[in-house]
């Protein structure tokens, strides 16, 4: 099969140390590369891709910057022993049941890892228009605010925005900074507003200033973005999430039953 000739505009215009990295990123998310596993020599890298040393050694330095690659004395480079970790959706809309842990939490011991939640902001605010034109709200609607960043081993993992409207927040422990004991799904449902479906609107972004901040991203990598909009009976929105983590580090797995 003969593969077209690409025209100018559609010719890849970025440096080659970052088609290499982008080459070598793909390897190692798609398991080509397994976590543990040495990096190819940087002779087989320069005859792979037609590149001297010091390109390919740049390449690989990006690969270290994000985390992806671990150099070691006499050790070479491997690929992180954690490579993706994988974010199932669904546990999350489970409430959480008296004296167990947040779903999260749960989710990220499985890793064997050190997770916790920081609640960072908690206020009434004008939320972004997709937001606002899930709850109905005007141009200048206000609703509250729960802003947390989700850490695994002190590293951010997760920018979680959560947004509610103000006649289910007023009054509640929702307006408290404190995390809520047993989570949102769990209070919500105890308000009288059960969540009884999630919608997950998820897009690959490039990172806005405050996510770049917060998640303590090495470059502008796409991030993952969702917007969640829970919903009660009769179809009411009670919550709508916006969720940004890393998209290099992490993948989202979706699980359904054939009908």
């Amino acid at each position: 099969m003969t593969v077209p000739k690409a025209e100018p505009d559609s010719l890849d215009r970025r440096s080659l140390h970052e088609r290499i990295a982008a080459d070598l990123r793909d390897d190692i998310m798609s398991g080509e590369l397994a976590p543990g596993a040495t990096l190819p020599s940087t002779a087989q890298l320069t005859s792979r891709f037609d590149a001297s040393n010091a390109t390919v050694q740049k390449a690989v330095q990006l690969l270290k910057d994000e985390n992806l690659v671990v150099g070691r004395a006499g050790a070479g480079v491997t690929v992180r022993q954690h490579r993706q970790r994988t974010v199932r959706p669904a546990e999350s809309m489970t409430p959480t049941a008296a004296g167990e842990s947040y779903r999260w939490l749960v989710e990220a011991a499985k890793y064997g890892a050190d997770a916790r939640i920081s609640v960072l902001d908690v206020r009434e605010a004008r939320p972004p228009a997709d937001v606002r034109t899930a709850f109905g709200l005007q141009e200048d609607g206000v609703a509250l605010l729960r802003s947390q960043i989700l850490l695994i081993d002190d590293e951010p993992a997760e920018l979680v925005q959560s947004y509610y409207p103000l006649d289910i927040a007023r009054g509640t422990a929702l307006m408290d900074r404190p995390r809520i004991k047993g989570g949102t799904p769990a209070l919500l449902a105890e308000l009288g507003h059960p969540p009884r479906l999630s919608v997950d609107r998820v897009s690959a972004r490039i990172p806005t200033q405050e996510q770049f901040q917060a998640l303590r991203l090495p470059g502008s990598l796409p991030v993952l973005c969702t917007l969640r909009v829970v919903y009660t009976d009769h179809e009411r929105p009670i919550e709508a999430t916006v969720m940004v983590k890393a998209g290099h580090l992490y993948e989202l797995q979706y699980e359904y039953t054939a009908k």
